[in-house]
């Protein structure tokens, strides 16, 4: 039976962290969806308003006998602005926040170490919210796995791709092939 740990955080539009991450070795799967707010069950035309306290967010199933929280962690903090409050590129809202919802105290603590180990590559202070774990609402079916199927959308070219590039030159060894 595998080994299966979860993980949730959210640095921008799902589109984009859902992309990087699905990339990684070990990752079973992910649920792009809303999480850190107070309406239940939203829908996305409400989260992306701001009005909800949602972030975008992914939830993660991963393996952590072939990636580790650190590195799941390590990898998202490097593949976004951790350091802009509220916005991410041309997406600004308390919607596109940096947080990181921990599902357990291990996993609190494994961010914490994080966000020190990755503060000298940022001139300014690191503002992604840590904050426990209460609920994920999944994104409605078109959000979904939403790069790999709009890979020609201009949004995927110009937000995206650069992202992907980024993760496979920094990353190589916990690629999937």
């Amino acid at each position: 039976m595998k080994n299966i740990s979860i993980a949730t955080f959210g640095g921008g539009c799902f589109w984009c962290i859902e992309a990087v991450i699905q990339r990684l070795k070990g990752v079973e799967s992910i649920q792009s969806g809303f999480a850190g707010g107070f309406i239940k069950n939203p829908p996305y035309r409400e989260v992306r308003t701001g009005r909800t306290g949602h972030a975008e967010v992914i939830q993660v199933a991963f393996n952590p006998d072939i990636i580790s929280y650190h590195d799941l962690i390590f990898i998202f903090m490097t593949s976004h602005d951790p350091t802009t409050l509220n916005r991410q590129d041309a997406d600004s809202g308390t919607q596109y926040r940096s947080i990181v919802l921990y599902h357990d105290e291990e996993q609190k603590e494994i961010a914490e170490k994080v966000f020190e180990e990755v503060q000298p590559a940022y001139p300014d202070p690191i503002v992604t919210e840590l904050k426990a774990f209460e609920v994920f609402y999944k994104a409605e079916e078109d959000h979904q796995n939403y790069y790999n199927e709009n890979q020609d959308a201009q949004y995927c070219q110009l937000v995206i791709d650069p992202k992907i590039q980024k993760l496979k030159k920094m990353y190589a060894d916990k690629l999937v092939k």
